[in-house]
């Protein structure tokens, strides 16, 4: 499963996941090109790059999955979570989400096809 981690989270979250778990993960911090886009272009992107997004934002990227699949299309999911759930501002909140995202995630073994997924953290 490949990730891309929305702007509320550190681009060190995804170094870690890359660097100590092998995941492929990106944040879009890491990235100049999506840094600041509106939601539906960094939806658009997670497509194009086969990615399942992780946000605080369930508000508007519900609609978004929600509009692809009436259009017939399949997305590649999304991970949703919550700032009480993973705050912030609190110091353990990254490695809580990594500890998450690396459980959901498990042993590699392929990437899964899109799937419309919608999970919660």
């Amino acid at each position: 499963m490949k990730l891309l981690l929305d702007e509320m989270f550190p681009a060190s979250t995804a170094k870690r996941l890359r660097d100590q778990y092998g995941h492929d993960v990106i944040a879009v911090t890491e990235l100049n090109a999506l840094r600041g886009l509106p939601d539906a272009d960094i939806f658009l992107a997670a497509q194009e790059q086969e990615r399942a997004i992780v946000t605080q934002n369930a508000r508007d990227f519900r609609p978004l999955a929600r509009e692809w699949q009436t259009m017939g299309k399949v997305h590649f999911g999304l991970v949703l979570t919550t700032n009480r759930r993973f705050p912030r501002a609190h110091s353990r909140t990254a490695r809580r989400l990594v500890r998450g995202l690396c459980d959901l995630i498990g042993p590699e073994t392929g990437r899964p096809p899109a799937s419309n997924r919608e999970v919660w953290l």
